[in-house]
């Protein structure tokens, strides 16, 4: 992992000593780390929990889908929270939120209730995720060590999401499922006291009138409708009367979204956002690498299980070439855009992206393990390179009072991309999953080449306008 950020800054005025210490960047990262974990996490031991719950295939659809669904529906909602009532406040009442639903999983009686804690966590963390970015922004005010925080807030999420996996089946096969939510419990308790005393609190925008709640309602309907039509695509058809039904809520949910918020005296979001290049073609590259890289990582394990035959376990750690370059990648992502800007890791990492997703191209019933080693390191260190650069150009293309609201619609168009990749991707695979593999991996490679071309294009060198 890279050098905690500002360790060389000059030494603050007094009363501002956190300004520079690398505590608030560990208070944002446990809470950070709790949010990207759950969703990886949980994908291990849902067979253990429908056993012990008794739920059967939708109770644990739900398990995995309700926390995402409103994890990305309500980040916009929670971004414009952010900025009007202060970064620090919102981000401990996530904390707070997210650590207690953790318990409510962890002690469930019934898969209802399970799922119910669920959405509740995934408040959570969408009053989290903005909050986190906008404190980094606030805390370390040098560009140079900014850049550095970003890049470990972003291996943050790469290790997060590549050990969940690896620690569910560890955590399965020890203590059983219920240790996956109580392992949440002592990392929350430890972020909300960093957070509580060494986070610097940055000023809320208190002049934007109140929350914009039927556009919220209408994103939140439209994004389910959207998620809801890609999944069960694979399993009615394309033209099936609720897939249609579901795609067309999602088209009424955002053409009423874009109605309500062109109306609205305080917008969740503000239109002035993507007046700067830079940060719309950011965020649109933050939803094609997501869709590619989780998308893939969906698709491995189910490879490695079907095909190859590893248990839950071996697959976790078959997927650690994916992962392990992480750290290396975010490290070395952050000194680059400290150096050079983020243009330059930003296309770099989407074509080595690329090429390791194309890579599993040869990927077959008899293809050794060792052919789809490079393409997976590939895959895991392009995007690593990417997302640090991509979180410090839209946050560098957004104004300082809506950092919030920036932060939200790039991590909404992450957890979309996410989203759409598992849905898209697992409906390719519906009709074989070799045929279907190979038709994932050439539409996520080529969604990486045309994120880098859009890198190329509108994200500026160091030292250029955005």
């Amino acid at each position: 992992m890279s050098r905690l950020p500002a360790l060389h800054a000059p030494t603050a005025p007094p009363g501002t000593t956190d300004r520079y210490s690398p505590l608030p960047l560990l208070a944002v990262c446990l809470g950070y780390f709790m949010v990207i974990l759950d969703v990886t996490v949980v994908t291990v031991a849902l067979p253990v929990i429908g056993t012990g719950l008794h739920a059967g295939v939708t109770g644990l659809q739900w398990v995995v889908d309700g926390y995402t669904l409103v994890f990305a529906g309500l980040l916009l909602f929670c971004g414009g929270l952010g900025d009007r009532l202060g970064g620090k406040t919102v981000f401990l009442g996530g904390l707070s939120v997210f650590t207690l639903a953790s318990a409510g999983c962890a002690l469930a009686p019934a898969v209802t209730v399970l799922v119910l804690a669920r959405l509740v966590q995934g408040l959570g963390a969408a009053l989290m995720v903005p909050s986190s970015l906008a404190l980094l922004r606030s805390a370390y005010p040098d560009r140079t060590a900014r850049a550095r925080a970003f890049g470990v807030w972003g291996t943050v999420a790469g290790l997060a999401a590549g050990t969940g996996p690896v620690l569910g089946g560890l955590l399965v096969a020890g203590p059983g499922w219920r240790s996956v939510f109580f392992l949440n419990l002592p990392v929350g308790a430890a972020a909300l006291l960093l957070t509580v005393r060494h986070v610097p609190r940055p000023a809320a925008d208190r002049s934007r009138p109140g929350l914009d709640l039927p556009a919220q309602l209408a994103a939140a309907g439209s994004l389910a409708g959207l998620a809801g039509g890609c999944i069960e695509a694979g399993a009615l058809g394309w033209t099936h009367p609720a897939v249609l039904g579901a795609f067309a809520l999602c088209a009424a949910g955002l053409v009423a979204f874009v109605w309500l918020e062109r109306r609205s005296p305080a917008p969740m979001l503000p239109p002035g956002l993507f007046r700067a290049p830079a940060f719309s073609a950011s965020a649109v590259i933050g939803v094609l690498l997501n869709a590619g890289f989780y998308g893939l990582l969906f698709l491995a394990p189910l490879y490695f299980q079907r095909l190859h035959h590893y248990s839950a376990l071996r697959t976790g750690f078959a997927l650690l070439p994916a992962v392990g370059v992480v750290a290396v990648g975010s490290a070395l992502a952050g000194r680059l855009t400290a150096r050079t800007g983020p243009r330059l890791p930003m296309v770099v990492g989407l074509v080595v992206g690329a090429a390791g997703l194309f890579g599993w191209l040869p990927a077959g019933p008899a293809t050794p393990y060792a052919v789809l080693v490079a393409p997976m390191a590939a895959a895991g260190f392009g995007t690593a390179l990417t997302m640090p650069a991509s979180t410090a150009a839209v946050m560098e293309a957004a104004p300082g009072a809506r950092s919030g609201a920036a932060a939200a619609v790039f991590n909404a168009g992450r957890q979309i991309g996410s989203a759409l990749g598992v849905a898209l991707f697992g409906t390719l695979v519906a009709g074989g999953l070799v045929p279907g593999l190979h038709a994932a991996v050439v539409l996520g490679g080529t969604g990486f080449l045309l994120a880098a071309a859009l890198a190329a294009r509108y994200i500026p060198r160091a030292g250029k306008p955005t």
